[in-house]
C-alpha cells in the first residue's frame, strides 16, 4: 500500500529531475552563448571526436552545433544528478513533505554531482566544456528542480482534493499500531490516503484519546461500513485474536478489498522492519539494516577504497615522520597490533602507531585506558590527543577489515564483558567497524558512557547512507578538536 505509492511518487520525481537537470544545461548554454557572453561564440569549437559528436552533422548550423555539443554534458549531468539524489535518499517521504529541508538537500545533491561531473570532464577529452556554463547549470538546476518538486506536490494535492487517486482506509482495532498508521496517513497526505475511521473491539473500554474522535463503530459493523463508505483498504490492528483477524480477512476477500495486518509484536520492531518472502512464506525482519543490501555494501566499499587511498597518499610523509619519532621515543615496535572484534563478531588485527611503553600482552588486552594513563609515552600522548596514532588504520580499511565510518572496534575481552551488561551491544557488529563514527561525532570518545555509544552506533547502523558517512567525515576534525582523544 504505502510502498506502492512511494515508488510511484519516486518514479515521478526521477523523471522530473532527469528532465529538469538536462534542461538546466541547455538553458545555461543559451544564457552563456546568446545572452551573457555572445562574443564567446566565435571561440566555440564543436565536438567532433568525443563519445557524442553531433558537430560532424551540424557544423554548418551554429545554434544546433552548440546545443547538441552541450547536450552530452546535459545527459551526464542529468543521470549523475538522479544517481546522487537516490544515493542521498532525497526521495524519502520525510524529505518530500518538508519543502525547506528538501531544497537544502537538493542544493547539497547538486554540489556533490558538480564534483562528480567536473571529475569526469577532467578525464573526458572530446570537448573542453565551459566551466561558467557548469556553474550556471548548478544554479539553474537548484532553482528548476526545487520549483519542479514544489509544483508536483501542488498538483498531487490538487488531484487528491478532487478525489482522484485517493484510497479510503478503515482501521480495525485500537492497539498501538492503529495510532502509528493514523499518524502516518495524516502526515503523508501527499500519497492520497483518506482515513474513514476506526472500528473498536465491542468490549474495549480503554481507548487512547488520540483514537476516540475517529471511532465510527464496532468491529461487528465492518461489512456495513465497508459498503457505506466505499472502503479500499482495511488495516487490522488487533492483538492475539487470530480467529477475529481471520474472519475480517475473509470478509475483505469476499468484498475484494485490500487487507493489511499490523503485527502484534510492534514493540519489538524498529522503523526499518520489513517482510521478506521465503518460498511463499512471509518472514518478518524486525531490524532491516541498510548495509546488508549488496548495492549499499558495494557503494560503501568503493568509497572506503577511494577515500583511504587518498588519505594514505596525502599523509604518507607525515606517517614516516611519526614512525621515526615513535621509534626514537622508546624501545619497541613502531606499530601496535591488537586483536579487535569487527563485522559479524569476527576478529581482525587492528594497526595503530604505538603510543605506550611496551607491556605484557595480557595486561594491554584487559586494561581499560584512562585519562593521564602512566603507560602512555610523551609522543604517544600527543598522538592520542590528535588521533594521529590511528592513521595506519586506513590500511585496515584498504584491506577490508574496517570501514572509514562505523562503530569503533573493541577488544574481545571487553566485548564478552559488555554483551552481558548492555542490551543490544552486539548489534554494533552488524556492520564493519570504523575509524570514526557517529558516537565519536557526538563526543563519546575515550572514557565515556558505553550506553550512549551503543545508542549512537545503533542509530548509525539503522540510518546509514553514503551522505551520512560523508557528513560524519566532514564533522570528524571539528569534533576531535572539541573532544580530543585520551
Amino acid at each position: 500500500m504505502i510502498r506502492e505509492k512511494r515508488q510511484s511518487l519516486k518514479i515521478a520525481y526521477v523523471f522530473i529531475d532527469l528532465f529538469l537537470s538536462f534542461f538546466s544545461v541547455i538553458i545555461s548554454t543559451i544564457l552563456h552563448f546568446y545572452i551573457i557572453s555572445p562574443e564567446k561564440k566565435q571561440f566555440f569549437i564543436p565536438d567532433t571526436g568525443g563519445l557524442f559528436a553531433p558537430g560532424k552533422l551540424f557544423a554548418n548550423n551554429e545554434f544546433l552545433s552548440i546545443i547538441l555539443t552541450y547536450s552530452f554534458l546535459g545527459i551526464v549531468f542529468a543521470f549523475g544528478q538522479v544517481f546522487v539524489f537516490i544515493a542521498t535518499d532525497l526521495y524519502q517521504p520525510k524529505r518530500i513533505i518538508q519543502p525547506l529541508k528538501e531544497t537544502l538537500y537538493i542544493i547539497r545533491g547538486i554540489i556533490i554531482n558538480l564534483v562528480i561531473v567536473l571529475a569526469f570532464l577532467f578525464f573526458y577529452r572530446g570537448h573542453s566544456y565551459s566551466r561558467l556554463i557548469i556553474i550556471y547549470t548548478a544554479i539553474n538546476a537548484a532553482i528548476f528542480i526545487s520549483l519542479g518538486h514544489y509544483f508536483l506536490r501542488k498538483y498531487i494535492s490538487y488531484l487528491t482534493k478532487k478525489g482522484k487517486f485517493t484510497r479510503n482506509i478503515l482501521i480495525v482495532g485500537t492497539e498501538k499500531g492503529a495510532e502509528h498508521i493514523m499518524d502516518y496517513i495524516q502526515k503523508y497526505k501527499i500519497f492520497g490516503f483518506s482515513l474513514v475511521g476506526v472500528l473498536k473491539e465491542k468490549n474495549k473500554k480503554k481507548i487512547s484519546e488520540k483514537l476516540k474522535p475517529f471511532i465510527i463503530g464496532n468491529i461487528e459493523d465492518i461489512l456495513k461500513i465497508i459498503n457505506k463508505h466505499h472502503i479500499d483498504i482495511v488495516i487490522i490492528a488487533l492483538k492475539n485474536d487470530h480467529k477475529q483477524i481471520l474472519k475480517i480477512v475473509q470478509i475483505c476477500d469476499s468484498e475484494g478489498i485490500d487487507c493489511r495486518i499490523i503485527p502484534d509484536i510492534l514493540e519489538l520492531m524498529t522503523h526499518r522492519a520489513r517482510v521478506e518472502d521465503m518460498e511463499g512464506i512471509p518472514i518478518l525482519i524486525l531490524r532491516d539494516i541498510p548495509l546488508r543490501n549488496a548495492y549499499h555494501r558495494f557503494v560503501k566499499r568503493v568509497f572506503d577504497i577511494i577515500f583511504s587511498l587518498f588519505v594514505i597518499i596525502l599523509t604518507l610523509p607525515l606517517m614516516i615522520i611519526i614512525a621515526i619519532l615513535v621509534k626514537l621515543s622508546s624501545k619497541g615496535p613502531i606499530f601496535f597490533v591488537q586483536e579487535r572484534v569487527g563485522l559479524d563478531r569476527k576478529t581482525f588485527k587492528l594497526i595503530k602507531f604505538r603510543t605506550m611503553y611496551v607491556q605484557d600482552k595480557e595486561i594491554s588486552e584487559k586494561t581499560w585506558g584512562t585519562k593521564n594513563d602512566p603507560r602512555v609515552t610523551p609522543i604517544g600522548r600527543f598522538l592520542r590527543k590528535t588521533s594521529l596514532d590511528e592513521l595506519p588504520q586506513f590500511f585496515n580499511v584498504l584491506k577490508g577489515d574496517m570501514s572509514v565510518v562505523g562503530p569503533r572496534p573493541e577488544r574481545p575481552h571487553f566485548v564478552n564483558q559488555f554483551k552481558n551488561q548492555y542490551e543490544k551491544y552486539m548489534l554494533r557488529h552488524s556492520v564493519k567497524s570504523g575509524i570514526t563514527g557517529w558516537a565519536q561525532i557526538l563526543g563519546y570518545r575515550g572514557d565515556t558512557p558505553i550506553e550512549k555509544r551503543i545508542e549512537a552506533d545503533i542509530y548509525y547502523i539503522e540510518n546509514w547512507s553514503l551522505l551520512f558517512d560523508i557528513m560524519i567525515i566532514l564533522k570528524t576534525i571539528p569534533s576531535m578538536i572539541k573532544n580530543p582523544g585520551e
